[in-house]
């Protein structure tokens, strides 16, 4: 016992970082009881941050894999110094915020959830979200787990322990951006940053019970974000409000971080899509949704039925050849989905690699036929000031599930990014709200036109505090 207590202590020591494989000793050995957020009543940086690192020093970590113990606190401390001092940077100054495994942090390298990247060089500085964040006075506590190179949504990686859903660990925690989803739920982080290039931030979100915002995917910088898909891809934060969200959304867009106004929901119109987005919702969600949207109405919102099939019949003829996701991800990975002997999850390699067929005269004619659909779609959209639906069909389901068979992964996959997707594909910006009065949790999909992102999360402002 005593040389576990050593191994913690060096490992939490001031001056030292961690990752996974170091932390795996301590992980096996704790017991998780009684999750606890961040206290309210701890008011300085500094001390939300030591409740956070002594929480995961206590339970099982698993949702990062890599802490910065020493530059938090360095950061923790100038923040309560300028809140002493009157001299605030703003709403994200003392905010302590994780990223996911996909952002340059300057001196290591970016896994973006593989092993093949340990030896990869190490970043030269840090990717511009994050160079933001820091500068906004966020404190950057650590990198959180996500699928390998974020291509899958069920919420697994082969190469670390399954990281369980904050609410019920024996349930999956949804993905991409795994780790994010808990961190933000369990209150080992106030925000975290993930990525969204077909639902990987309002999935975890909703799964969790937490919101989670997609931007516009022009909105916010990528560079030193490691990529799947340049032309779907979109960083964005989850939080445990929505005000936390247009916060981090503003710093990170290069914008003043001004405090969100509610925009009323009175006269709105609000289109409720039936159809191909509401086959088999689990009873438990259309109850749900349902009384939402009943809130809205209550509200002074005008709910209009409307359909989206036709759009999304036409999308999926015209990424017939192969999804933009899956096509230009090929073309990032190109240097090793043929070798058979690489250590990587084949839910990644084998359909990268069958896109890796597809030609470039195809995914140009993919493209184009996105393009005008984007076009067709903000007109759709237009006559509505934001659609609503479920973010998923389904809560999370048993990660036990999941792994013994792969024809429930495919379906459960396939359920999860249905709907969120529709953002990516259509160039829409979209925000994920939890759901009330649901045993295992469940998100109300927002979606607005391309570049409303700002007006989304307002009227999203006003629909949280009806949920609430």
């Amino acid at each position: 016992m005593a040389a576990l207590t050593m191994l913690h202590s060096s490992i939490f020591a001031p001056g030292n970082s961690f990752d996974f494989l170091a932390y795996a000793v301590i992980d096996n050995i704790c017991d998780i009881k009684g999750r606890t957020r961040l206290s309210q009543s701890a008011v300085s940086a500094r001390d939300r941050l030591e409740q956070s690192l002594q929480r995961l020093s206590q339970e099982d970590g698993r949702a990062f894999v890599r802490l910065y113990p020493e530059t938090a606190r360095k950061e923790a401390d100038a923040a309560d110094e300028r809140a002493r001092t009157g001299k605030s940077l703003g709403l994200l100054d003392g905010k302590i915020v994780s990223i996911k495994d996909l952002f340059d942090v300057a001196g290591e390298p970016t896994l973006a959830g593989s092993v093949m990247r340990r030896n990869a060089p190490p970043a030269t500085a840090d990717a511009v979200i994050v160079q933001r964040l820091r500068d906004a006075g966020a404190v950057i506590s650590g990198k959180t787990i996500m699928t390998e190179f974020a291509f899958t949504a069920v919420g697994l990686n082969p190469h670390y322990p399954v990281a369980g859903n904050a609410v019920d660990a024996k349930n999956v925690a949804g993905g991409s951006s795994i780790g994010a989803g808990i961190s933000v739920a369990d209150g080992t982080s106030e925000i975290s940053i993930g990525s969204d290039t077909g639902g990987s931030i309002r999935i975890p979100a909703a799964l969790n019970g937490v919101v989670g915002f997609k931007p516009t995917a022009s909105r916010i910088p990528l560079q030193g974000a490691f990529p799947l898909s340049p032309t779907l891809d979109s960083i964005g934060p989850l939080a445990r409000s929505v005000a936390d969200c247009a916060s981090a959304d503003a710093i990170m867009a290069g914008e003043q971080p001004l405090a969100l106004q509610p925009l009323s929901l009175t006269g709105l119109r609000i289109g409720v899509p039936q159809g191909h987005v509401l086959d088999a919702l689990e009873p438990a969600i259309a109850k749900a949704l349902e009384s939402s949207l009943q809130a809205c109405q209550k509200a002074g919102a005008v709910l209009v039925e409307c359909s989206l099939d036709g759009l999304i019949h036409e999308m999926a003829d015209a990424t017939a050849a192969g999804s933009i996701a899956g096509i230009e991800g090929s073309r990032v990975h190109a240097d090793w989905l043929n070798d058979s002997n690489l250590n990587v999850d084949q839910r990644v390699q084998r359909p990268l690699l069958r896109r890796l067929a597809v030609s470039e005269a195809a995914y140009i004619d993919v493209i184009q036929k996105r393009r005008a659909l984007v076009l067709k779609m903000d007109q759709f959209i237009a006559s509505y000031d934001f659609l609503a639906m479920p973010a998923t069909p389904i809560t999370a389901p048993l990660i036990a599930s999941v792994v013994e068979s792969d024809e429930f992964y495919k379906q459960t996959e396939g359920l999860l990014l249905r709907n969120t997707q529709i953002a990516n594909q259509f160039d829409l910006t979209a925000i994920s709200l939890p759901m009330p009065d649901l045993a295992m949790p469940g998100g109300l999909m927002l979606l607005a036109r391309h570049g409303a992102d700002r007006r989304l999360l307002a009227m999203a402002l006003s629909v949280e505090r009806l949920l609430s």
